[in-house]
């Protein structure tokens, strides 16, 4: 049997950057929770055992790691659109989604998210 589309899901990676617009925001680091969901057309990696012909997650990861823990932030929706310019760099991708949750951003909130999504043109 031959699978095509293949989702990778990078749910709840938690990082910490400095993210807001407040005196206490710009000094101190907080938490966000990345979750991305990535597709991609996957059939020589279901039918192979080469890590070249299937998309590196890790690499995608440590990318969206690096870039997050070593930026400042003033909106949410700067950053999650830069996590999923991160998360469509590759050729093969054809859709991503990202969301990221800042946890207490609002007071009797468990968190405020945002969400964005891409597709490849056609």
């Amino acid at each position: 049997m031959k699978h095509d589309e293949a989702v990778i899901r990078i749910k709840n990676l938690r990082l910490r950057t400095f993210i807001g617009i407040n005196e206490d925001e710009i000094r101190n680091k907080q938490d966000v929770i990345i979750n991305a969901t990535i597709s991609y057309r996957a059939s020589r990696a279901t039918c192979s055992e080469n890590i070249a012909d299937a998309l590196n997650y890790r690499t995608i990861c440590k990318a969206i790691i690096a870039h997050v823990e070593h930026q400042r932030f003033s909106l949410l929706e700067k950053l999650t659109n830069d996590v999923l310019t991160i998360c469509c760099d590759h050729p093969w991708i054809e859709t991503a989604t990202v969301e990221i949750d800042k946890p207490h951003a609002l007071r009797f909130a468990d968190s405020v998210s945002m969400q964005l999504s891409w597709q490849r043109p056609e």
